[in-house]
């Protein structure tokens, strides 16, 4: 076994080196050495400080704002092809461009296909991502592509709230989010409710209507990402309005941008439970925030993929 294990490197590019480092830590081996740099103009310039030819490649970065993130890790899979790894996979905690999926109107592009087709062509063998906000962008893929749940560590967090079951409702956000929302009111024993929203432009929505029973319940608002947080703090409201005693937040993205931090202060949830599939800097870390970290679950799979073995159960919801 560590004869195999020294032929395993894992690497990280910048955005989020927090969540690599601790997925090594998980595999009790160290993360690899590169080196990344900005010329004056902003081109990036990346080098492997050791060697992996005929080494199993992974290479760790999600692809959030700024698009450098996506010009990094393509290169960073490009130099480890051109050194003779011999399989190059792609960790994407939170894969970008995951929500233009489809050409929902005339003359757009399918960002997240071009993305898969970007990774795919510059030589990455496998891709692993978490919670997507569409599983259909892993039939874009003409190579392996692994989903993860976040849910193994989630369900634990939420758990700790120590929540009456009978009591409690978990309120999907929008029709998007039923499939996730229903599968933890069903692991959670708890009621289930629905916001029908509509959106009338990008980041902006409002509530239609609401299809449950809140009254004097404790409400969970699972969803895949918080962004601009314009959809979780409507459904927030709409909660309060409709009778609900407290509501928590709960996603597995914090992207946090625009106004969402803003929005999210002056919301009426009391509590939000994020993952770290994304950087979120100090400065946009409220107090009622709590982060559980991924790494395990990362790390399972990497190890699984690297000796053999069937990662089914780490895909299961």
């Amino acid at each position: 076994m560590q004869k195999k294990i020294n032929d395993l490197k894992v690497f990280s590019g910048r955005s989020n080196p927090g969540l690599a480092t601790r997925i090594t830590e998980h595999l009790k081996i160290p993360l690899g050495q590169l080196t990344i740099k900005n010329f004056s103009d902003g081109e990036l310039w990346i080098k492997y400080e050791e060697n992996i030819r005929g080494k199993d490649v992974f290479i760790i970065q999600s692809t959030n704002s700024p698009a450098e993130n996506i010009i990094e890790l393509t290169l960073l899979v490009d130099a480890a092809v051109r050194a003779s790894a011999k399989r190059v996979t792609i960790v994407v905690p939170y894969f970008g461009y995951g929500r233009q999926d489809r050409k929902d109107t005339p003359r757009v592009p399918i960002s997240s296909r071009v993305m898969v087709d970007i990774f795919t062509a510059t030589g990455a063998g496998r891709i692993i991502s978490m919670d997507l906000h569409s599983t259909q962008i892993q039939g874009f893929a003409s190579i392996p592509f692994d989903h993860l749940y976040s849910r193994m560590v989630l369900l634990d967090e939420i758990n700790k709230l120590e929540l009456t079951p009978e009591e409690s409702v978990v309120l999907s956000p929008d029709v998007g989010s039923v499939k996730i929302s229903q599968a933890y009111a069903k692991r959670l024993g708890m009621h289930f409710a629905l916001i029908d929203k509509r959106r009338y432009a990008p980041n902006k929505a409002e509530v239609v209507n609401l299809v449950g029973d809140l009254e004097n319940r404790d409400v969970i608002i699972i969803d895949d990402m918080i962004d601009t947080a314009g959809t979780t703090v409507n459904a927030a409201e709409k909660a309060i309005e409709n009778g609900a005693r407290s509501v928590v937040g709960v996603a597995t993205h914090a992207l946090l941008s625009g106004e969402a931090i803003e929005r999210l202060k002056n919301s009426p949830i009391k509590q939000f439970i994020f993952t770290d599939t994304v950087y979120v800097p100090e400065g946009k870390i409220l107090p009622n925030m709590r982060f559980v970290t991924v790494a395990g679950v990362f790390g399972e799979a990497i190890r699984r993929i690297y000796e053999g073995e069937s990662v089914s159960a780490l895909f299961k919801f």
